[in-house]
């Protein structure tokens, strides 16, 4: 294409952006204000959201108040270590955050899985290797049928296209439909999960030997991953790896519900 092509080119779509813009106004994901980027938040909502930055337990990704060395652990990892071997996560649960995660899984606002996503990705850089397989935390059948998506399955697929790894959606099994987890006890929720996942026995011959990413849209006490992670490593997974775009803080839940590993 001529230098004169390519600039009537860049033109035509900059005249066409400004022409959508005027019909269709960028809006924040999170409040619906107008914003001045594609797929952003306002800057109020920016403000609000509880984003979890460095420095932050090597383990379980929650931030520490001053920097204590790298490759630290908190209290809560050095108390009582994960079976995965790192999580990290976009947000607390709280505000904005909190927002997107319903909106994606009950308002069925499947557009927001792109730009939370990419959020994910950022936080999780350090999380993918050349030969990572990414699998989402899977949906019981009869949900996905009510439900028509699992929103998990959607962050995983966009956080595998956006760094291209490798994607296994259908490698974990959701064997029974159990309780919903909200409201009940850590402890209730280990047991309301733990023969709930399997894997796919068609698939096996993927796991031994290989690191994955086990992507979920919120961890609240970390049962439901942690019986994923029991699947994979049972199965010859060297190493599991959890990214969520959000996590419930432990320091703000009830004590009896504390439990994330």
């Amino acid at each position: 294409m001529s230098p004169t092509g390519g600039r009537f080119l860049a033109l035509s779509r900059f005249a066409a952006g400004s022409v959508l813009d005027g019909l269709l106004p960028r809006r924040c994901l999170s409040c619906d204000a107008r914003v001045g980027v594609t797929e952003g938040i306002c800057a109020t909502c920016w403000r609000e959201t509880p984003f979890l930055e460095r420095p932050w337990c090597q383990r379980l990704g929650t931030p520490f108040s001053y920097d204590v060395g790298a490759g630290a652990w908190g209290p809560q990892a050095i108390a009582a270590p994960p079976l995965f071997d790192r999580l990290r996560a976009v947000a607390f649960y709280d505000g904005p955050a909190r927002q997107l995660v319903l909106s994606l899984k009950f308002s069925r606002r499947r557009e927001l899985a792109r730009p939370m996503a990419r959020w994910m990705v950022r936080s999780g850089q350090e999380l993918f290797q050349s030969d990572s397989l990414i699998v989402p935390v899977p949906l019981h059948w009869t949900r996905r049928l009510t439900r028509r998506f699992n929103q998990a399955a959607d962050l995983a697929r966009e956080v595998a296209r956006q760094t291209g790894t490798g994607y296994e959606p259908l490698l974990l099994k959701r064997l029974k439909r159990t309780r919903q987890q909200v409201g009940l006890t850590a402890g209730d929720r280990r047991r309301n999960v733990r023969t709930a996942f399997a894997l796919d026995a068609r698939r096996l011959g993927a796991v031994p030997g290989r690191h994955f990413v086990l992507v979920d849209d919120v961890l609240t006490t970390g049962s439901t991953v942690t019986a994923c992670v029991r699947c994979l490593l049972g199965a010859g997974a060297a190493s599991v790896d959890v990214l969520t775009f959000a996590l419930v803080d432990p320091n703000t839940q009830p004590a009896r519900g504390r439990d994330l590993p």
